[in-house]
Parts: structure tokens; C-alpha cells; sequence
């Protein structure tokens, strides 16, 4: 991890400075890496002894990015959809103001890019290490022991390996390194999401994913910030756009570590829920899911109304250090209030 201590403060989160830091000091800042050494920065360039690179992220564009690999047809008329992975261990990434994170991404971001395909497809993973330390990729699903992603860890420095298996079950699965010790290279962003669609499409929504994460600020095993989408408040300073009456479907996945659950509450409204997304038809009708590490589903919902609605954790210290966003509906209002109570002021 990569920290700087000229952090500003967030609200029920972190704040650190450098002491002793004059006015003409300020384009100075300083860096603690994870292993303690320290670096110093002028301006916005890194030391050259320290080599990480610079992750940008967009978690607006992560939010409806699927990617379908490139795909062609086996003699026997299998789609095979083929996607090539990078994994790297030496990028940096501003995940909030001030505050750097030494990120291990997959094809440079965190999470990783979100791989779809449909049941029955045959999936083949074009896996390069470009890191310094031994990782993997873990699928969550159906396939051979030797595609697991468990014993054949993947030398550093451009190594490979090659993943193939039939896409199932139907669902929404996460994906990580498997390489010990486990929690460093999930907590680091060595994870993503894996969606196998039915073979009958499911009905037509606005779909979306998030994956619920933490940061390990101050490395002591203990989470300083949460989001969904890697950025804390992302989505509440830049409100998800959606239109009134259109239904939504959200893809949620949690790989939050070091907290034994986390949780997601829609305000205003209620969603049907599909755990794991492996059925068609929905377990429950509710407002709120708690989730436990890798534990997923497939969330599906509409607003009636136009305006803004919160949805966070309602585990009230992850939404108070960065797990709190906002749908922004927009459209007609169906009867301007009328039947649904009295406004105030109006």
C-alpha cells in the first residue's frame, strides 16, 4: 500500500498530515510504503526510485461495462469467447483526495474487468502475469481441478497460463488470486466479477455492477474506508442516472475483508432479490441484503417517481467512511405528489 500523509479528511474517516509541513512545503508530499520506507514526491511526480504507475479508474464507466471476450464459433456450434488478463502489483491509485493506494490490478483496474458470457459458451481465460510476485485467477463456478486457479500458481515477471471451461451455472460469481497469503492480494484488488447469462435472455433492464470493497489505509488488518466501486462516496458526489418506470438490475458482489459481513439498503423503495443469481425467479422482496465475503446476487427495481434516492450500507460506520451513493431518477412524475402525503413548504 502506498499512503500519503498529507490526506485530507473524510467524513467518519481518515485524517492524517505531515507534521511540521510549512506553507513552502506544500508541494512536497510524503509517501510510507508497505514496507515502511520512505519516499518523497515534488508535486505530482513520483520519486524515480519508487517505480509504481498511476491507475486511473472511472467508476461510472465500470458501472455498465460488460466485457463479452472476443468471440467465434467451434465446429460444433459452441460460442467460444476468449478474454486476455493482465495481472500487475505495482500500481497507484488516488482513491480518495490526498490518499494513494498500492493497487494490484487486473488489467488495470480494481475491480477487474467484469467478464460475461452465456451458459453453455466455452470460456478460455489468456492469463499473463506481468507482476513480481506469483498470482492466479479463481473462478467461482463449475469446471476441471486443473482450472482452478489453486495449485498452479503463475510465475511473475510474464508468465502464463491458459483457463477453459463451460460457462455454469447461471449467475452472477466473483473471481480472485488465489495465491497465499489470500487476504494480501485480495485486499490489494486481485478480484472482479463473472456473470453467466441464461441461454433465455432475461428480460430488458438497465443493468449495473458493484462490488462492495474496503481500504486498508493504515495496515493493521482494519478497513479505513468502503465503497462500492473501489472509490468512497463516488456515487454520491456523481449520482447514478436512471430513468423513472425503467427497471433496474444490479449485479452486487461482496469481497469486503477483514469485516465478517456487509450490507446494502435501497431507500424509497423495495428490490427483488435473487441470491447468487442462479435461479429465475426471486427468493424474497426487501430493501436490504447482509452479505458475507464473495457471497452475490442479482438485485432488480424501479422508481416511480422522479428525484434522489440513497442507497448505502446500513452498517452506519462502512456509510459514514465512503459506502453511501445516490440514483438520481429522472422523468415524468406519474400524479405530482397527489395520494402520497403533503409536502412541506410546497
Amino acid at each position: 500500500m502506498l499512503l500519503s500523509l498529507t490526506a485530507i479528511g473524510l467524513a467518519g474517516g481518515l485524517l492524517l498530515a505531515a507534521p511540521g509541513m510549512s506553507s513552502a512545503q506544500k508541494e512536497e508530499t510524503v509517501f510510507v510504503t508497505h514496507t515502511g520506507a520512505v519516499v518523497r514526491t515534488a508535486g505530482d511526480v513520483l520519486d524515480p526510485l519508487y517505480t509504481e504507475s498511476t491507475v486511473e479508474f472511472d467508476p461510472m464507466e465500470f458501472l455498465r461495462e460488460f466485457n463479452y471476450g472476443r468471440t467465434s464459433m467451434l465446429p460444433d456450434g459452441t460460442t467460444l469467447r476468449e478474454f486476455t488478463i493482465i495481472a500487475e502489483d505495482d500500481g497507484v491509485m488516488e482513491v480518495a483526495p490526498g490518499v494513494f493506494y498500492n493497487v494490484w490490478t487486473f488489467n488495470g483496474t480494481v475491480p477487474g474487468p467484469t467478464i460475461r458470457a452465456t451458459q453453455g459458451d466455452l470460456v478460455r481465460i489468456h492469463f499473463i502475469n506481468n507482476g513480481e510476485k506469483e498470482h492466479t485467477m479463481h473462478f467461482h463456478g463449475i469446471h476441471r481441478p486443473e482450472f482452478d486457479g489453486v495449485f498452479e500458481p503463475v510465475g511473475p515477471g510474464g508468465g502464463r497460463f491458459t483457463y477453459e471451461w463451460r460457462a455454469e451455472p447461471v449467475g452472477v460469481h466473483p473471481y480472485h488470486c488465489h495465491v497465499m497469503p489470500l487476504e494480501e492480494h485480495i485486499v490489494h484488488g486481485l478480484y472482479g466479477v463473472y456473470i453467466v447469462d441464461p441461454k433465455e435472455e432475461r428480460p430488458p433492464a438497465d443493468e449495473m455492477v458493484m462490488v462492495l470493497n474496503g481500504l486498508d489505509t493504515d495496515f493493521d488488518t482494519e478497513n479505513n474506508l468502503y465503497g462500492a466501486n473501489t472509490i468512497p462516496f463516488y456515487y454520491q458526489h456523481h449520482p447514478i442516472q436512471i430513468a423513472v418506470g425503467e427497471k433496474i438490475r444490479l449485479y452486487v458482489v461482496n469481497m469486503l475483508e477483514f469485516d465478517p459481513i456487509n450490507n446494502f439498503h435501497l431507500h424509497g423503495n423495495l428490490f427483488h432479490y435473487y441470491p447468487t443469481g442462479t435461479d429465475t425467479v426471486p427468493s424474497f422482496y426487501t430493501d436490504m441484503i447482509t452479505l458475507s465475503q464473495t457471497e452475490r446476487g442479482i438485485m432488480e427495481f424501479s422508481y416511480d417517481f422522479p428525484g434522489k434516492y440513497l442507497f448505502h450500507a446500513h452498517k452506519v460506520e462502512f456509510s459514514e467512511k465512503g459506502w453511501s451513493g445516490i440514483f438520481l431518477a429522472e422523468g415524468p412524475d406519474p400524479d405530482d405528489g397527489v395520494g402520497y402525503g403533503v409536502r412541506q413548504g410546497a
